[in-house]
């Protein structure tokens, strides 16, 4: 996969559209993880310090398509502002004369920041007209949004149409790790899939099957695999649904030569509760008074053997309900392996990222992804509209 990237355009004089992920958390107005804008800023800059102008676009929660103050990007264009060091225009909307009168007055080095795209309920639907019309505000378009990369809608598939179309860095970033994963990985490659359920990573564990030496399932999703092995699980999560799809995945792995890593002992609870008592289960089967909460100490050492030995590790999803202190030992466990590891190490999917933000971690990860969803589709091996658009054309 080969992207046309932003630092392949001539950009002097122009004026750049470009989409990012700005869709922060906020509490009393104020942005309380910046995190996402920190992470477009060298593409920003990039664009300004070559001649160029800025017009950028983003999300900010879920507003239905309908213009809703509690959405404005007021507070995120402080933010944003304050991290650029130089001065950031908010748009009065994201369409219309007003726009348009300040899209003309743009000079070069200059950004203007449109109102949250999703006012309009033509963004999702990856309106035409729309597109056209936020196409109209630049020469050249980049996309930088690697957490919306997985969504058709109008400014991140919609505009490619009409102007030449250009990775920006993080999406680049996010590409040069994730796609050797899936066409030519670093071996041994090494995959930890956790979550609490099997519905949601089947498709990740089916694709990284053809790919991988070895992967651990860990989380509420493993008592699924135990269940149908023959394992007793007590009051365990599970899907009955999915016994026959996880009996067959087990199958292509054991024929793929493909070692399955299952929890060997758990920390179990009486209920999911946050001040659960913790109780230690060694060995796989759990008693039928208990739930499993997290991987115990045994699977822990299985993990970093495996870990250990890797030239490639991808992580994606925690391996107990780490949210409660209790039971978030393994997950930080295996966010220690990963850290203190040679291997080329990706983390992507938002409770692992949060994870490995929760312990300090992530300056010893190659790569933390930016985008939840969209990591979980690459590695699903699915078309990114987003992506597919700013590869080069053979």
């Amino acid at each position: 996969m080969v992207l046309n990237t932003i630092n392949e355009a001539d950009l002097k004089g122009k004026k750049v559209l470009i989409r990012v992920d700005f869709n922060v958390p906020l509490k009393d107005g104020k942005v309380t993880d910046n995190t996402r804008i920190k992470a477009a800023l060298p593409t920003i800059r990039y664009i300004l310090d070559n001649g160029a102008s800025c017009v950028v676009m983003t999300h900010l929660g879920r507003p239905k398509g309908q213009k809703n103050p509690a959405f404005s990007l007021a507070p995120v264009a402080a933010e944003f502002e304050k991290l650029l060091g130089s001065k950031v225009t908010l748009a009065p909307d994201v369409i219309g004369p007003e726009v348009e009168k300040e899209v003309a007055a743009l000079k070069p080095g200059e950004v203007l920041l449109l109102e949250n795209v999703r006012f309009y309920a033509e963004e999702e639907k990856n309106d035409e007209a729309f597109a056209k019309e936020l196409a109209s505000y630049g020469d050249i378009y980049c996309n930088d949004a690697f957490g919306t990369a997985h969504r058709a809608h109008a400014s991140t598939e919609g505009v490619s149409h009409y102007l030449p179309s250009y990775a920006g860095f993080l999406i680049e970033k996010e590409v040069k790790f994730m796609a050797p994963i899936l066409e030519n990985p670093e071996k041994p490659l090494v995959a930890i899939i956790g979550g609490s359920k099997v519905s949601s990573k089947i498709t990740v564990l089916e694709s990284l099957v053809r790919t991988c030496d070895t992967i651990v399932i860990g989380g509420g999703m493993a008592y699924t695999f135990l269940r149908v092995q023959g394992y007793t699980i007590g009051k365990s999560l599970f899907e009955e649904d999915y016994l026959e799809t996880a009996k067959s995945f087990l199958d292509k792995a054991e024929a793929k030569g493909v070692k399955v890593i299952l929890p060997v002992d758990h920390v179990a609870a009486a209920e999911f509760k946050e001040d659960a008592a913790p109780v230690y289960v060694d060995g796989k089967n759990i008693p039928d008074d208990l739930m499993g909460m997290d991987i115990g100490a045994k699977t822990v050492e299985l993990i970093k053997e495996a870990v250990k030995n890797a030239k490639t590790v991808v992580w994606n999803g925690p391996m107990g309900v780490f949210e409660f202190a209790a039971f978030s030992k393994g997950t930080e466990e295996v966010a220690k392996a990963l850290a203190a590891s040679d291997a080329t190490s990706v983390v992507g999917g938002g409770d692992s990222v949060a994870a490995i933000n929760k312990f300090g971690l992530a300056d010893r990860i190659s790569h933390v992804s930016t985008g939840g969803g969209a990591s979980l589709e690459f590695l699903e091996g699915k078309v990114l509209p987003g992506i597919k658009a700013l590869e080069k054309q053979a």
